[in-house]
């Protein structure tokens, strides 16, 4: 890590007697000061800052005498990666704190996880999702059901969202909503004194679904002035807030009005008449809940080695930085209309056919394409200069490429889905663009690009003109002075010693680092600094050059600033052109994104059938687990799976641990998810039936750190997926009751199991240890039983005596093989042990494991079954007597025992033998028939 910065402040007690006077603050947000080139953090934050950046308290110091204020530096590079990190993983928010005056600073920036607007530059633009920011009010009914509304936003966009839905008392539709939008923070009133169970309940889904939570008062919820600010920032509002039918939603508009004033919208009139108000319809896309996001792994996990271990790292290979933001919506937006899914079906094949038109635009058009919606963004808050207008330039000049690749397209099939969604749209914008093209083309001096200058054409102004010769004089002279130093030294002018504009030193010399021993010890050489790339350095005539052409050109910037801000000003009204012309490149990318993945995968992916809700049928032939197969060394077994509405609607998958029951039924829902989002799947043929939800329980390995028990929240996850699935829903089930008695376990997921199968009627798949489970399917014709294939083999194997020596007997082992092939019918053995012997456990241990397993199997199986139905069930009276006459019977021994210090353990219990059997009536008592058969 490089070196950190020193803390320097002039005035250390001003300045910790400033600090310690600021207003309280949250745990969940970080202060920050800027000081110029590099950041400080104090007190608490300092702390938190060592720990998670510098992973050391080592690097804290003291500002002031004891006991001082702890401190942290950080340079601008670990800033920005603290940003990141601090907002999109830790959920954090930020302040950003300059100095105005001495020992008094002021905030500069606040950012939180779904408010970026402040640091967008800090962060360097790569986002990898959109950051959506949601406000949420809810209006819980005297029944079970709750009236939920909210409103959303992402603030590069200039979109409003709101919605307005009932919701069961476990916020289902709320949660799919949240994973819907890939929300990262989330407003909620605060709770009241007495703690509102509901907020409660709003606040522990929105933090499993990973957004960060921030309270506002009422007071913000309240909609007073919502319908004015609307019909302020809403573009094209004729009649006013008033009319809209949105308007009439009035949870929502609570939500609305907080979301406006957190966001601060109506203090920045650059956002006045440019918003959009929408409405979002939770039904038109698949719903998905945080167990399921988890259960498919759709996103990348913080443990997570290698970028195809998600769906999303799977399918990314997007060249845009809109194209991936629209992959990760879409993931989570899977789409319920058989019309839209084959329109993106017929797009995907058509670049999986055609090899040339998916790798020229891949690796020519879509990779020199900018942040588009970035770029719009800087020139609405009149943020933008000369080398973002050449930026959007350069995007209008590569459109004629888009469409002279798309026009090229000669197979008339896929022609016209091409035209429709792409080819037209981006015709409509190269025309729109061409004016824009004609300014710059007109104004600005492309050819000082190569120098990297963002200037005005000299012969648009007379003044520029003359600046310009003598800068082009002074240019001409350095190259002279760079020439005549490179024959001093004996160096190659254009291999070796480069004349370079740094960004520091100005105009400058570059040795390469080999070379740059040649001006060592040479008075007429002075050294600038030595970076990775070489030795910079300047001459005393190079450096007075230098000196002028700074000047000229400071002065060359003044007197064309005028020019500057027109043309700036002519290309911010080309902003929306460039919106919509991001969403159909992102949409472009994201489908050759899905064509490449389907050719390159270890067997291409084929295009599934999908029918209409209510058919009923999805039958997989060969289907693989798209990230499974990625993975280095893996062979992959493929299986072909069948859920139909009468015979196999619910399926039960026994078998072997490590067998491949997890990854069976989990494929099915990544194959359902992919082909609803449009992609081709992983099968050798597919046809697939609508489902509207994706439920998932399949482990719950981090709530014991958020104080629930593991059975307590896969009891929660359990009665999400009863509450929230219909008949169409697809429920993937993981195990089920591990985490309590066995008795228990079963008892529970039978009665989900007979529940989900009787009153709902979805399409489930059921992986579980619970062999008795499959005795369902005689019940209900609908229940299929699958297993896992295992091949066993019985091996002697010779058992070594003491002393080494071979013993003549042998000891017969099992040898299990996995197939991970999936077949019909029941697996009716777990080989828990034969797991622990392919991680080596202890040989002791494991012997041990077996022979106590035989003999719970001989306690529970012949025991029971044998002795159980054949001895008389006792009375009450007769279990009375019998506890007697044995309390009797082990005092009598007891005293005997205490009696006689020196009997041996054996002559112990022979002596309670023949006590028992001197009792005559104990003999022929039926309950301690029964104790006795135990």
């Amino acid at each position: 890590m490089a070196s950190r910065p020193e803390l320097k402040v002039d005035d250390e007690v001003g300045f910790i007697r400033f600090f310690r006077n600021l207003s309280t603050k949250g745990d969940d947000t970080i202060r920050m000061f800027d000081r110029g080139d590099y950041y400080t953090s104090h007190g608490a934050d300092a702390t938190f800052i060592a720990k998670t950046v510098y992973r050391t308290t080592s690097v804290l110091r003291q500002l002031g005498r004891e006991p001082g204020l702890e401190s942290v530096t950080l340079s601008v590079t670990v800033f920005r990666n603290f940003l990141r990190e601090a907002l999109f993983r830790l959920g954090k928010r930020i302040e950003i704190w300059e100095a105005s005056g001495r020992n008094n600073w002021k905030m500069a920036k606040q950012a939180s996880p779904g408010n970026l607007q402040a640091i967008e530059d800090d962060l360097g633009g790569q986002l990898e999702a959109a950051p959506i920011i949601l406000a949420v009010k809810v209006s819980a009914r005297a029944s079970e059901a709750r009236n939920v509304g909210v409103c959303f936003a992402d603030a590069s966009v200039r979109e409003l969202g709101v919605a307005e839905f009932l919701d069961n008392d476990l916020y289902s539709n709320f949660e799919s909503l949240l994973i819907q939008l890939g929300v990262r923070e989330c407003l909620v009133q605060v709770e009241s004194a007495k703690g509102d169970v509901e907020l409660a309940k709003l606040r522990a889904i929105a933090d499993s679904c990973g957004c960060a939570v921030a309270e506002r008062s009422g007071g913000d919820f309240a909609t007073r002035d919502i319908e004015q600010d609307l019909s302020r920032l809403l573009r094209d509002d004729k009649g006013g807030a008033g009319l809209l039918p949105q308007t009439d939603l009035k949870l929502a508009m609570g939500s609305a009005a907080a979301l406006i004033k957190y966001l601060g919208v109506m203090s920045d009139a650059s956002n006045f008449g440019q918003y959009q108000l929408y409405q979002h319809d939770l039904s038109q896309y698949m719903k998905l809940d945080a167990a399921a996001l988890k259960a498919l792994n759709l996103m990348p996990g913080p443990r997570d080695g290698s970028k195809t271990m998600s769906i999303y790292g799977l399918l990314n290979h997007c060249k845009t930085p809109v194209g991936s933001r629209l992959l990760a919506q879409w993931l989570k937006q899977p789409l319920m209309n058989v019309k839209e899914i084959e329109r993106r079906q017929q797009l995907v094949e058509a670049f999986v056919e055609d090899t040339e038109l998916r790798q020229t635009m891949q690796e020519e058009h879509l990779r020199s394409i900018p942040d588009l919606y970035r770029l719009a963004k800087k020139f609405q808050r009149k943020k933008a200069n000369l080398e973002d207008v050449v930026r959007a330039y350069q995007v209008a000049i590569r459109l004629p490429g888009f469409l002279g690749t798309l026009e090229g397209v000669m197979d008339e099939k896929y022609k016209d889905a091409l035209d429709a969604e792409y080819t037209i749209k981006i015709r409509e914008f190269s025309d729109s663009l061409s004016k824009l093209q004609e300014m710059v083309e007109t104004t600005v001096d492309l050819d000082a690009l190569d120098n990297h200058e963002f200037i005005i054409k000299p012969e648009f102004d007379d003044s520029l003109r003359i600046i310009r010769k003598r800068l082009d004089k002074l240019r001409y002279e350095m190259s002279l002075e760079h020439r005549k130093v490179g024959r001093d030294l004996d160096q190659d002018t254009e291999k070796k010693l480069f004349l370079e504009n740094h960004r520091v030193h100005g105009w400058c010399l570059r040795l390469t680092r080999t070379e740059a021993g040649c001006i060592r010890n040479k008075k007429q050489y002075q050294e600038c600094s030595t970076q990775k790339n070489g030795v910079f350095f300047t001459t005393s005539d190079l450096q007075s050059l230098r000196r002028e052409f700074d000047q000229l050109s400071e002065n060359y910037n003044r007197t064309q600033t005028g020019l500057v801000s027109e043309v700036v000003g002519v290309a911010s009204s080309y902003c929306p052109v460039f919106e919509r012309l991001a969403g159909v490149l992102a949409h472009l990318d994201v489908i050759v994104s899905f064509a490449h993945v389907s050719v390159h995968a270890p067997t291409a992916y084929a295009r599934p059938l999908v029918h209409q809700r209510g058919t009923g049928r999805t039958v997989l032939k060969e289907a693989r687990h798209p990230c499974m197969e990625m993975q280095d060394d893996v062979q992959f077994i493929t299986n072909d799976a069948v859920l139909e509405r009468g015979s196999s609607e619910f399926l039960i998958i026994t078998g072997p641990n490590m067998g491949g029951k997890s990854t069976y039924i989990r494929q099915i829902g990544v194959i359902a998810l992919l082909a609803q989002v449009g992609c081709f799947v992983p099968c050798a043929e597919a046809e697939l039936t609508i489902f509207d939800s994706i439920l998932a329980r399949v482990g719950a390995s981090d709530s014991q750190l958020k104080g629930v028990s593991t059975f307590m929240a896969e009891m929660l996850e359990t009665a999400n997926i009863l509450k929230s699935a219909t008949r169409e829903s697809l429920i993937v089930i993981d195990e089920l009751g591990r985490g309590t008695s066995t008795y228990d376990g079963f008892g529970l997921a039978w009665a989900i199991s007979e529940h989900i199968v009787r009153e709902i009627g979805a399409f489930a798949l059921f992986a579980t240890h619970f062999h008795e489970l499959t005795a369902l399917s005689d019940a209900y014709p609908q229940v299929k039983n699958l297993h896992v294939a295992a091949h066993i083999s019985d091996i002697e194997q010779q058992v070594t005596g003491k002393g080494g020596a071979q013993a003549a007997a042998g000891e017969r082992r099992r040898e299990v093989t996995l197939l991970y092939k999936v077949e019909p019918g029941i697996c009716d053995q777990s080989f828990g042990i034969h797991v622990a012997e392919l991680v080596r456990f202890p040989e002791k241990v494991v012997r041990m494991a077996k022979r106590k397993a035989d003999e719970l199997e001989d306690f529970s199986g012949k025991g029971e079954a044998a002795q159980e139905d054949t001895l008389p069930e006792a009375s009450a009276e007769e279990v009375e007597e019998g506890s007697a006459l044995l309390k009797g019977i082990l005092q009598k021994w007891k005293r005997e025992v205490e009696g006689k210090p020196g009997m041996s353990k054996t002559e112990q219990v022979e002596r309670m033998r023949e006590l028992v059997k001197g009792e005559k009536r104990l003999a022929g008592n039926p309950f301690f028939k029964r104790l006795e058969a135990l």
